[in-house]
């Protein structure tokens, strides 16, 4: 199937809608969560409608059914990503969890006091506080990798970060509040060369939706992402664990269907995913990524990519037309994630009147204080695309964004001579 534009947003019914001019939504905030399309939502509606039933639980045949759906995403996604087999798939709530499920289980055991965990100038607190949490816990130490002027990753400093004593780096395969494409083969390169000890996670959560991605090829240990960023439903989110690894880790949480048996005198466990994955799952949840995959796949995501591509450069050359605007990371390899700052224009003043034209945006810190603290800003509007994303979309976020410069420059004209 060819990429075109208007059929994708046809696929999506919270476009249909109008507002009071005829106009249809603008939405630039799909890194946050992307809208769904009608064949993720028609399949929930049916399943709910027609085929519930828990699953892992019953030989009766919705049961079953519901069973055999749930667990064939595991090889969808295998199959998506190119991970370690359909076992090294966990099926978490969302990324925040699959982190804080790895960092509680494999860290526990894994990191010790004395030891060092790497992480990155760009990670979303999801991908940082769990590890300063364990090590607290644990008296291990964090250490930062820094940027260089262009905002990109100072792979420069790397070495010198890594030791005998690192057993983590943790790393956004994409900045969710720049956009940058981080060089993750590279840096699991020099990892691998300077600290072979070392296990690598890989938050790949704004990087799947938007290219392909082979798992098996970047040797990441850990790789993890969210569904509802990838117009899945909200609730299902994936942890792909190399099975070396996953055969060691303990339970990250107990109860039904991670079990073998279970009596007073001591309880035994599953092996693979299956340990990790205590009571009833977000099934349905998971059913509608395997969908929205599905979804995808069908599109290719080469297509996807090279839209995407096109789009982004067209969107730097408008929004270069807005006088005082900064495009945080410009000139770095990037994905259609704008970060904004306006001269002289607060973030949240710069949403709200976009919000009054109907375009949505992301203003503030996008959970990246550290990052923000790093450029000397309190926040930025982030304006973000999607497949459903056009030009018009951009022209509209353009115009609004030369309304707002107007209004705020001229208001704070005003207050500076009242």
């Amino acid at each position: 199937m060819a990429f075109n534009s208007s059929v994708i947003r046809a696929d999506f019914p919270f476009l249909d809608q109008r507002d009071d001019n005829g106009m249809p939504p603008c939405f630039l905030d799909s890194a946050a969560s992307a809208q769904k399309p009608r064949q993720v939502l028609e399949k929930i509606d049916d399943l709910y409608r027609n085929s519930y039933a828990n699953i892992h639980r019953g030989l009766y045949r919705q049961s079953a059914d519901l069973t055999a759906l749930y667990e064939a995403v595991r090889i969808a996604v295998d199959d998506f990503i190119a991970a370690y087999g359909p076992d090294s798939v966990v099926f978490t709530k969302n990324t925040t969890e699959a982190i804080n499920m790895i960092a509680a289980s494999w860290g526990q055991t894994a990191i010790a006091a004395g030891d060092d965990i790497v992480l990155t100038m760009h990670e979303h607190h999801a991908n940082i506080v769990p590890w300063q949490i364990l090590a607290g816990r644990q008296n291990a130490e964090i250490k930062v990798l820094g940027l260089n002027p262009d905002l990109t990753l100072n792979l420069a400093q790397l070495p010198a970060l890594l030791s005998a004593k690192t057993k983590l780096v943790a790393v956004a395969h994409v900045s969710n509040a720049l956009g940058i494409i981080n060089p993750v083969a590279e840096i699991v390169k020099i990892v691998r060369k300077h600290a072979p000890q070392a296990k690598i996670l890989i938050d790949g959560s704004q990087a799947v939706v938007h290219q392909p991605v082979s798992v098996r090829d970047l040797d990441a240990d850990f790789y993890v992402f969210t569904g509802h960023k990838l117009y899945a439903p909200v609730g299902a989110g994936v942890a792909v664990i190399r099975p070396s690894i996953l055969a060691n880790m303990p339970p990250y949480q107990g109860g039904g269907d991670m079990i073998d048996r279970v009596s007073f005198s001591g309880t035994t466990f599953k092996s693979g995913p299956a340990r990790l994955e205590a009571g009833t799952p977000d099934f349905m949840a998971v059913i509608g990524l395997g969908e929205a995959i599905a979804y995808l796949q069908t599109i290719g995501m080469d297509r996807i990519a090279a839209y995407e591509t096109e789009l982004r450069a067209a969107a730097d050359n408008a929004l270069a037309t807005v006088p005082g605007l900064t495009l945080w990371g410009a000139d770095a390899p990037r994905i259609g994630i704008f970060s904004l700052s306006l001269a002289h224009c607060h973030p949240a003043d710069t949403a709200m009147i976009l919000d009054a034209q109907g375009i949505a945006v992301r203003n503030g810190h996008h959970c990246c204080q550290p990052l923000m603290e790093d450029l000397g800003v309190t926040g930025t509007v982030r304006a973000s695309g999607a497949i459903y994303t056009s030009m018009d979309d951009i022209d509209r976020l353009v115009a609004g964004l030369q309304k707002a410069t107007v209004m705020l420059t001229r208001s704070g004209r005003k207050a500076a001579t009242s």
